[in-house]
């Protein structure tokens, strides 16, 4: 029995380095799956995400700054301020609201409202819109985006980050964009218009 084990003692640290190498290589392999299967989970949410938003949006009061917050964070399936769950770095400020009205120039065209433009309250909203429905003040639609906050004006894709740190990923998130007919807009019905 002593041959044996001298014949042995060379072959000793062979299964630990075979076993680290299979260990790493099933760990990628691993990690590659679940990073996929989050980026699916990603655009699949982020498209749910727009569409709650923006169907929220047609039926709240688009002054109440509270009801607006309140309006984000239950679109990123959330109580209070914070990222869409296993969506970071999405959270409730990527949520962009826009009031949108039509022009008819021979073709339908639909335009954003500038806040400052926008109708004093819901009520006088509906106002506006029976006079007349194409003029420049009538918020006819709501559109709800994911938009990366940190960069004002038009709308910036929102880049994908990771679950771990120490890789990154050249993908940009879509800006997932929905949009709805306004409908209420937060006026309780026979409203009188504000002035």
């Amino acid at each position: 029995m002593l041959p044996r084990q001298k014949n042995m003692r060379p072959q000793a640290g062979v299964f630990a380095v075979e076993f680290a190498m299979v260990l790493m290589l099933f760990l990628t392999i691993a990690w590659g799956v679940i990073e996929v299967a989050r980026v699916m989970y990603m655009f699949n949410t982020l498209e749910e995400v727009t569409l709650r938003a923006a169907s929220l949006a047609a039926n709240t009061d688009f002054q109440d700054a509270s009801a607006m917050s309140a309006l984000r964070q239950a679109a990123v399936l959330r109580d209070t301020p914070g990222s869409l769950p296993l969506g970071d770095p999405v959270t409730d400020a990527y949520v962009r609201i826009d009031y949108l009205s039509l022009s008819n120039t021979g073709a339908v065209t639909m335009s954003t409202i500038p806040a400052a433009a926008l109708p004093a309250c819901a009520a006088n909203n509906r106002i506006t819109c029976m006079k007349n429905p194409y003029d420049a003040s009538c918020i006819r639609l709501v559109r709800a985006r994911i938009c990366d906050p940190a960069v004002t004006g038009s709308c910036h894709r929102v880049q994908y980050k990771t679950l771990l740190s120490l890789v990154s990923l050249p993908l940009n998130l879509p800006t997932a964009t929905a949009i709805v007919p306004a409908e209420t807009l937060g006026a309780p019905a026979g409203a009188a218009p504000c002035p």
